[in-house]
């Protein structure tokens, strides 16, 4: 990569989300309509088996319809320890998941971005109400679902706090 002689070799191009969580322009988009508040945020732990929240809580109402956030395929529609949850595998490794969503989908079917998955239901812990644990991962690392319907800014960083040496 060359960066202009004006910057010097002390400025890098950095994404300010994770690069691994950063989405194709309206590749996603919200998994509940109209665009609903967030009633928890992502806490990623320090370490995979600290605590932690491993997803966004999206607020909704019981009966709601959830939607497929991209395209892909439904990896899973089912019960986990008695919640009803709904997986979606898409291009480049990220697969997002929503609960308690009681499915109309079925493992194996595709589906495109505002399809819907399955109706919202009560009864997730953290939620007054009705709300969808909204969550995104790459492998085995969960990412802030909400940096795939945010636009990612990009933004100039140093790469030491030094002044810089200017030749010629």
């Amino acid at each position: 990569m060359r960066l202009p002689a004006s910057l010097g070799l002390s400025a890098l191009l950095l994404l300010t989300a994770a690069p691994s969580a950063a989405a194709p322009a309206g590749g996603f988009d919200w998994p509940l309509r109209p665009r609903p508040a967030v009633g928890r945020p992502f806490d990623r732990p320090e370490h995979d088996w600290l605590p932690g929240h491993r997803g966004v809580d999206l607020l909704g109402s019981d009966g709601q319809p959830a939607l497929a956030a991209g395209d892909g395929l439904v990896a899973f529609a089912g019960t986990v320890a008695g919640k009803p949850v709904v997986s979606v595998d898409h291009a480049g490794g990220l697969r997002t998941t929503y609960e308690p969503v009681r499915a109309t989908v079925r493992t194996g079917q595709r589906v495109d971005r505002g399809s819907v998955l399955g109706t919202l239901e009560p009864g997730h812990p953290e939620c007054p109400g009705a709300c969808l644990h909204w969550g995104v991962r790459r492998g085995r690392e969960y990412l802030d679902p909400l940096g795939l319907v945010r636009a990612t800014p990009v933004r100039l960083k140093p790469l030491h706090a030094g002044p810089v040496a200017r030749t010629g």
